[in-house]
């Protein structure tokens, strides 16, 4: 059994007739900054004119190698800002630099990437929750606080249907206010496969397991050739490093899981043979003889200590918990974890049935390898975080042992991955109907560009575009012959993120002002030639809110512009009606 943290109190105002309009959201929030207001500025009235100076901000974003959407977008941010009078420089970072920076060390002022999102919005409790302002990992990296938005990320954990329903839109509608961070679009999927080699290309998403899995080889074909310009799954293959995981989908080919989801979010049983859900606990019986990769059982013991580990990377070796910087918002979903027998276990968790489910998508690990990699350690490089580096999270595991429908064979850093189908794995037995891996070996080589990764598909030298192909080439895919184009709904975001742990970015009205000088309908046709659909609020269609529907603007923070160009001075009169002031030059101050 792990014990977890006990759910937090229902406040007498947390009942289910709980509402709070936008508005009301940012009147609390200035509410809970009154209370320290007058200190401050009374301290600021011995600061003298010379301190204060011209508003700087640096943009932390990635090359156009690695993301050409972010670079674009941080040119168009940069010319926007600086036509009202801010001071604007660049941090251009590798993606495992970028991913260092903000999800790591939090040493940037604003950033611009791409959010893994999630097809629940309960991803947002671990996005945004206090709890985890000082974690590392995709754990609130913006340092934001708000006790009412915490309240009510509680709560829609806790509750169902129209209830939680309700608590989800106020949650909404309280960071449209709030602008933690500013969802710019949401950007359409394509990928470029042949149709002549293996056909079902289009029954599962290709950003899941399920997406290589009973695949349809034509005959004598027994490769799986992919390409991808994501290098870094070459030199690290650690399920827990956040500065090298993408969408995980290479995580879940090697990992099994107690369930699987589809792109609609619905969970089903995987590893887990039969999941019976009895008010707040899980009844969960596992598929008989599963084994890991070197022949070792997988038993109910191994899924105890993967919720285990997660919770605690040190296992209970340091003063405080050291959770695990991905998985962290669903391992926080569990209670308790029983072990019954060796195929047999209860999970009993302190949220409703949805979020308790999506708790049984993390990845088992292997007791017998990950328990020796509980110990302190500081990453090559420096690299550490800020609730307890340990040997799990530094170790590049570039032999990894899994579960999962393929094993790994080779790999050449910066080139090429190699697996092998794994024959004892569960779907390949005749009574079970789930897709399996139909291929003996599935190769993944790296290649510098999207244009280079379809030209590897239209050349035969590979079979699918595992990366997303960026928007500017869509159009260029051939698919006259064997090419096909594959279309798949997304739950990632491009997004402009704040560091709220310093001012001004700390000021809900300086975020305001800037999400109204991103034209964010003008960026979806400039950037992503309208291969992309922008967004007020970050989660999928079916959670958007009529208050949040994009209806040629965003409801909440207009552009103050049009067609891409900033309206100065509206955009003046805004900055100066939240507190800020320009001097007779036209630089917007700021006191240092």
């Amino acid at each position: 059994m792990i014990g977890r943290r006990a759910a937090p109190k229902r406040s007498s105002r947390d009942t289910d007739g709980t509402s709070i309009s936008r508005r009301a959201a940012l009147a609390a929030t200035a509410g809970l900054t009154v209370s320290t207001s007058g200190c401050i500025q009374r301290l600021q009235d011995f600061v003298t004119r010379d301190n204060i100076d011209q508003l700087s901000l640096t943009i932390t974003t990635l090359p156009d190698e690695s993301d050409r959407a972010c670079i674009r977008i941080a040119n168009e941010l940069e010319r926007a800002f600086k036509s009202v009078g801010i001071d604007v420089s660049y941090r251009v970072r590798s993606d495992i630099d970028f991913h260092r920076t903000v999800l790591y060390d939090h040493e940037f002022d604003i950033c611009i990437g791409r959010h893994p999102g999630g097809t629940d919005p309960d991803y947002l409790y671990e996005a945004l929750h206090s709890l985890y302002t000082d974690e590392s990992g995709w754990q609130n990296p913006f340092g934001y606080t708000n006790l009412i938005v915490d309240n009510l990320l509680e709560k829609q954990r806790r509750t169902e249907g129209e209830v939680r329903q309700r608590a989800v839109t106020n949650v909404l509608e309280a960071i449209a206010v709030e602008q933690p961070f500013i969802p710019i679009c949401v950007p359409d999927e394509h990928r470029a496969v042949r149709t002549d080699r293996f056909a079902g290309w289009s029954e599962d998403h290709l950003a899941t397991r399920r997406g290589y899995l009973g695949l349809e080889p034509s005959a004598g074909v027994e490769t799986l050739r992919a390409t991808q310009t994501d290098s870094r799954p070459t030199a690290n293959l650690n399920p827990l490093a956040a500065d090298y995981r993408g969408r995980g989908t290479i995580t879940d080919l090697l990992y099994d899981s107690l369930a699987t989801d589809d792109p609609t979010g619905d969970v089903h049983p995987w590893l887990a043979e039969s999941l019976d859900w009895d008010g707040d606990t899980l009844d969960i019986w596992l598929r008989d003889d599963c084994e890991f990769h070197d022949g070792k059982a997988v038993t109910a013991s191994d899924v105890a200590f993967t919720y285990e580990f997660l919770a605690d990377m040190s296992l209970g070796n340091n003063e405080g918990a050291s959770p695990a910087p991905r998985f962290r918002g669903q391992v926080e979903a569990v209670e308790t974890v029983d072990v019954l027998g060796n195929d047999h276990l209860e999970i009993s968790v302190d949220t409703n049935q949805t979020v308790g489910e999506r708790a049984l998508l993390v990845p088992i690990l292997p007791e017998h390898i990950w328990r020796d990699r509980a110990t302190d350690a500081r990453g090559p490089g420096g690299v550490s975080i800020s609730q307890g580096t340990t040997r799990a999270v530094v170790t590049d595991n570039t032999e990894p042992i899994g579960s999962g429908p393929f094993q790994f064979v080779d790999r050449t850093e910066g080139e090429q991955l190699t697996f092998e189908r794994f024959d004892s794995h569960f779907t390949l037995e005749d009574d079970i109907e789930l897709p399996a891996p139909t291929v003996e070996e599935f190769s993944i080589g790296i290649v510098p560009s999207g244009k280079s990764a379809v030209q590897a598909v239209e050349g035969d030298d590979a079979d699918v575009t595992m990366s997303a192909l960026e928007s500017h080439i869509i159009d260029e895919v051939d698919r006259s012959g064997s090419g096909r184009l594959i279309e798949s709904p997304s739950w990632t975001f491009y997004f402009l993120g704040f560091n709220a742990r310093s001012a001004p970015f700390s000021n809900p009205r300086f975020r305001r002002v800037l999400a109204q000088l991103i034209d964010k309908e003008w960026l979806v046709e400039d950037v992503f030639h309208g291969n992309a659909r922008p967004v007020a609020t970050p989660v999928t269609e079916e959670w958007v809110p009529e208050s949040l529907e994009w209806d040629g603007s965003d409801p909440e923070t207009p552009f103050l512009g049009t067609d891409g160009e900033v309206n100065v001075n509206a955009a003046r009169m805004a900055f100066e009606d939240a507190g800020f002031r320009y001097d007779d030059q036209d630089r917007l101050r700021v006191r240092q």
